[in-house]
């Protein structure tokens, strides 16, 4: 069964990368979960206003938020089960890092969309 990625902070505009992550995880072969709270649908998925309004588990998450509003998501993820959290270059801060980590969520700064094998420049 293929993972389910909650991408947080999806977005319709093609030109950012939380719509460049959407189509990219898909690209791979994962079940996409965009998460925004003014966006009804991305790239044709329907969008939740929060991962925990996603019906079903949620494996990984992969955030394009600024660190302060990510503070605020972390909390969701925990009670959630999701296991795994990239935060993507400018969605990381020391202080985000650390209350991940203390909540137990297996913690990645790096690029999902490079992580996944996927070249945002090419999508």
């Amino acid at each position: 069964m293929a993972q389910v990625v909650a991408v947080i902070g999806a977005s319709s505009d093609r030109t950012k990368f939380g719509n460049k992550a959407v189509r990219a995880f898909r690209q791979q072969g994962y079940v996409v979960v965009p998460i925004h709270p003014r966006e009804a649908e991305v790239e044709g998925l329907k969008a939740y206003a929060s991962v925990l309004d996603v019906p079903g588990p949620v494996d990984m998450a992969s955030m394009y938020l600024p660190p302060a509003l990510g503070e605020k998501i972390l909390d969701d993820l925990a009670a959630k089960g999701v296991h795994e959290v990239w935060l993507n270059p400018g969605a990381d801060s020391p202080a985000l890092v650390a209350k991940a980590r203390a909540l137990g969520l297996n913690t990645i700064v790096a690029c999902s969309i490079r992580g996944i094998g996927e070249d945002p420049s090419e999508l």
